[in-house]
C-alpha cells in the first residue's frame, strides 16, 4: 500500500530504509498522478523488496523544491537509503519492472 510521507522526519526514515523506495510526487486533482498512484499499487504488492512513498506536491513545498520537481507526476528511486535517479518510463507494469531491473546494479547519484 502505498504510504504518505511528508517532510517531517523524511531524511531519517530514509536513511533507515532498506531495499527499493520509490518517492512518488502527486497531487490530487492530477489524472495521470491518480493512474501511477494504482500502477505503482499493484507493482508495491509484486514486490517485497519495494514500498512506496507517496508525497503531496501541493501540501509539502520543502521536498518538492528540494527535488525540483517542475511537473507532475514525479518519480524518484531510493535504494538503502540513497538517492539513485529520477524513474522515467512510461505508465504501464511491464516497463517500469524492465527499467528497474535495468537498473538494480548502477551507483547511486546525487541528488537532484
Amino acid at each position: 500500500m502505498v504510504q504518505k510521507v511528508s517532510e517531517l522526519g523524511f531524511w531519517q526514515r530514509m536513511s533507515e530504509s532498506r531495499d527499493w523506495v520509490i518517492l512518488f510526487f502527486s497531487s490530487a486533482g492530477c489524472a495521470s498522478c491518480k493512474h501511477w498512484r494504482r500502477l505503482l499499487s499493484e507493482y508495491e504488492r509484486q514486490r517485497s523488496d519495494l514500498v512506496v512513498w507517496e508525497v503531496d506536491a501541493g501540501i509539502d513545498m520543502g521536498l518538492t523544491r528540494e527535488f525540483e520537481v517542475y511537473h507532475l507526476p514525479a518519480l524518484f528511486l531510493f535504494r538503502d537509503g540513497r538517492y539513485q535517479r529520477p524513474i522515467q518510463v512510461e505508465a504501464r507494469l511491464p516497463a517500469l519492472d524492465a527499467w528497474l531491473k535495468a537498473r538494480e546494479q548502477w551507483p547511486a547519484e546525487e541528488l537532484p
